[in-house]
């Protein structure tokens, strides 16, 4: 899924997932030819997409959905809902950051929201790594040693957290709505994991400390 925002490094996404289905939300658009990818769907209310990027992708295929500027839903929800509705259970989100704090906020936001509670969903922005943990299963997180990884809880408290290849790990730990606790680990090896039993965690790896190329 490519989301508007600030150009992302090539070489932070090299190691993309192959993409099965490829959803631009409105500029998204703009990031498929340095990723090389071909779009599926473009969506949203195209007040920012390249109107030639636009009609070039239809015609190469890409269907295209209009939605009007006055709505109740970020472009990047809309993706999000039209990837869910062609049956995704993995999503990369890459782009989405840039510009306004708020879309930011919003976005990560909109990644962990219950909607998308079924859906495996991560997050390659220009500033960085984000995993969207949910109760019950694993999430890995790859890094080099000493790379900053930050645990935050969101839409509620985090419970039943157990961590291994951090720094400062937790066994059975709690994080509650706002709380800096999580905030500044390192990874204690190049592969960590994040389980936890009840909440929604996002693990954020900022990219000006993993050392990624651009």
């Amino acid at each position: 899924m490519l989301a508007d925002g600030d150009p992302v490094g090539v070489g932070y996404v090299d190691d993309l997932p192959a993409a099965t289905f490829v959803v631009a939300a409105d500029g998204g658009l703009r990031l498929a030819g340095p990723l090389g990818l071909a779009v599926d769907l473009v969506i949203g209310d195209l007040d920012s997409v390249d109107p030639d990027q636009l009609d070039a992708a239809a015609a190469a295929g890409a269907r295209v959905e209009r939605h009007p500027v006055a709505k109740d839903a970020t472009d990047l929800a809309l993706a999000l809902d039209a990837a869910v509705a062609a049956g995704a259970t993995r999503v990369t989100v890459v782009g989405g950051a840039g510009g306004r704090a708020d879309h930011l906020l919003a976005n990560w936001l909109i990644l962990a929201g219950s909607a998308y509670a079924a859906v495996d969903v991560r997050a390659w922005s220009a500033v960085a790594r984000t995993d969207v943990v949910r109760a019950g299963r694993m999430t890995q997180l790859d890094a080099p040693v000493g790379s900053v990884v930050s645990l935050l809880p969101v839409h509620g408290p985090a419970r039943g957290i157990t961590t291994t290849g951090l720094r400062y790990p937790l066994t059975d730990g709690e994080l509650p709505p706002g709380s800096s606790r999580g905030v500044s680990n390192q990874m204690s090896a190049p592969h960590a994991t994040v389980v936890l039993t009840d909440g929604v965690l996002l693990a954020v790896r900022p990219l000006t400390h993993i050392g990624a190329p651009t």
